[in-house]
């Protein structure tokens, strides 16, 4: 486990990177498309951000969301990245609504530096992030 910080600019260079960010938007991509099919399904998507626990936990404490209201918002997360409305996520739909995601984020985090602990096999966009700046600064000395 490793403590590294981060701060908006941090992921604004990861997203700016476009050959860095689409090769790891389509690696989560594939990892997320269960069947193969080159296509997410709501329940593809589904699983995903329910393997987040945004909902489902309170400071680290369970807590008991009902599951209509679960069900509710991960519709809603699905349409929003199927922009077509195809009823699939295409990878375009994917690449473009997490780069607004991680851009949100950024500016969410803003100059502030913050600290995160992350496990040295974490594969997280966020730490995708701190390793290429880790990268680009090794490369300039």
């Amino acid at each position: 486990m490793g403590v590294v910080i981060i701060d908006g600019s941090t992921v604004q260079a990861f997203v700016g990177d476009d050959e860095q960010f689409k090769k790891s938007m389509d690696e989560h991509f594939a990892a997320l498309d269960i069947n193969n099919d080159g296509v997410l399904s709501r329940s593809e998507l589904r699983k995903a951000f329910e393997s987040f626990r945004l909902m489902e936990t309170d400071c680290e404490v369970d807590v008991a969301t009902p599951p209509e209201e679960l069900t509710s918002l991960y519709d809603s997360i699905f349409d929003k990245f199927d922009c077509d409305k195809s009823g699939a996520v295409e990878i375009d739909e994917f690449r473009s609504e997490m780069k607004k995601i991680m851009l949100a984020i950024a500016d969410g985090l803003g100059s502030l530096p913050i600290q995160m602990a992350l496990e040295d096999d974490d594969q997280s966009f966020l730490k995708q992030a701190v390793d290429l700046e880790a990268s680009k600064s090794k490369n300039q000395l």
